[in-house]
């Protein structure tokens, strides 16, 4: 897909946004997860803590004393990481877990307070105190109770990758669904452009098939648009035809009248009569290949035209034994008008036909090095084995009404229409040095497929 298109567009812009949604998806779950744990972490403390006082009496001494053993096995464990503690506030003996050995918690100072601190093994614990007064006694207990926070980080942390990879493959879920929708959603644009395709290679003439309602009003006018171009072409060659009517008539007139006269006056005007056809002839012919080389749908298979070109020009040059080898793949075809074509590759076999000794070769195929942007072009070549042309003399025979050699008949105007045409339809020529020995006449032009 190219940056700028439409379908890369679409796809990009969703992905974003539904990778945003999902990251911030993710980091959301994953903090309420976290706060969930943490909130039912200090609610199983605050359970222990109340079965340590539920336990806990003072003895005559005034010292805590626990008068049963609670239920977690983990309390009776060497550094398990779960631990309880009674402090006295005014000093004195404290009570501790089994589990805490010698070692004691530090507990903040006077007050109810949820906190982390790390034991002498360098686990993190969670852990909560409060402060009592147990019954029978006036003294001040701080009770406090932790647990290994770092067990419940574990499971945040695999809950986390979890999450995480539960939304990586939602993901590219989406992604392929996004994919999807957007291919599914542009096939009729896609469908519009293979139509507007067989219309441009002269396969259709209008969009055909329903369209949905968004490109529908599209479809519509751009069938308007094909109708108004085929209809101005039309016009273009009704116009072209009837001036050629108009004027051709007053200069017939001009040059009978002056035909039954003598004198300077009436050789004047012959000579600009005779100027004057010849330059309607010339305007009149290349207004009607502009109007043919810009209407749309035209497709002309090349073989067929050639062969019976050569067939005509032997037959012409019987005399001289001039023998034409065509070489051309059947199906080739040229994105124009059938008389185009005739008229180009016409005047170039007849140039060739002039100056060969015995023989002309004329060629054609697509050429894959001019291919672009969904547009082919076929080489048409002509060779023969007269004289040949010096490349300082080649770009000159190009030009409108030079004759390098005044011994052959024509007018000069062959190549130079023949370069004409070809750049109405986009394409060019180029005289080279043949294979044969002589003059090579290379024609670019547009192909069909």
């Amino acid at each position: 897909m190219r940056p700028s298109s439409l379908s890369r567009r679409l796809i990009l812009s969703s992905a974003l946004v539904s990778m945003v949604l999902l990251a911030a998806t993710g980091l959301l779950l994953a903090s309420l997860f976290a706060a969930a744990l943490e909130r039912n972490f200090d609610e199983r403390l605050r359970a222990v803590l109340d079965g340590v006082l539920a336990n806990l009496e003072v003895t005559d001494a005034g010292a805590p004393k626990l008068t049963g053993a609670l239920a977690d096995p983990r309390f009776g464990l060497p550094l398990s990481g779960w631990y309880w503690q009674v402090t006295p506030l005014d000093g004195g003996k404290d009570l501790a877990s089994a589990s805490l050995l010698e070692q004691r918690l530090a507990a903040p100072d006077g007050g109810n307070a949820s906190f982390f601190l790390a034991d002498s093994n360098g686990v993190t614990l969670r852990a909560i105190a409060q402060v009592f007064t147990l019954p029978g006694s006036t003294r001040e207990f701080s009770v406090l109770v932790a647990g290994d926070y770092d067990a419940l980080r574990a499971e945040e942390k695999a809950f986390t990758r979890a999450l995480a990879l539960s939304l990586l493959l939602l993901g590219a879920g989406l992604l392929l669904a996004i994919f999807l929708q957007v291919r599914f959603g542009l096939r009729p644009l896609r469908a519009m452009q293979a139509n507007l395709l067989a219309i441009r290679q002269g396969q259709a003439e209008q969009l055909k098939g329903a369209y949905p309602a968004e490109i529908q009003p599209v479809a519509e006018e751009l069938n308007l648009l094909i109708q108004s171009n085929a209809e101005i072409v039309e016009r273009a060659r009704t116009q072209v035809g009837n001036l050629a009517h108009a004027l051709k008539t007053p200069l017939s007139v001009l040059t009978n009248e002056a035909a039954g006269q003598d004198g300077a006056l009436a050789q004047k005007v012959r000579e600009q009569a005779a100027l004057m056809r010849d330059q309607v002839n010339l305007y009149l012919d290349r207004a009607r290949r502009a109007a043919r080389a810009q209407g749309l749908g035209a497709v002309t298979e090349v073989r067929p035209v050639l062969e019976a070109l050569a067939r005509t020009l032997m037959r012409i040059n019987q005399e001289r034994r001039i023998a034409i080898a065509v070489d051309c793949p059947d199906g080739l075809k040229f994105r124009g008008e059938k008389q185009d074509l005739e008229e180009m590759a016409g005047n170039l076999l007849d140039n060739a036909c002039k100056w060969a000794a015995g023989r002309v070769a004329v060629s054609a195929a697509l050429d894959p090095a001019l291919a672009s942007a969904g547009r082919s072009f076929l080489r048409l070549t002509v060779e023969d084995d007269g004289p040949g042309l010096p490349p300082e003399k080649r770009s000159e025979a190009l030009k409108r009404g030079r004759r390098l050699d005044e011994s052959k008949p024509g007018s000069g105007l062959g190549l130079s229409i023949v370069a004409e045409t070809a750049a109405m339809y986009h394409g060019s020529i180029a005289l080279g040095e043949a294979r044969l020995g002589g003059l090579s006449a290379a024609l670019v032009l547009p192909a069909a497929s």
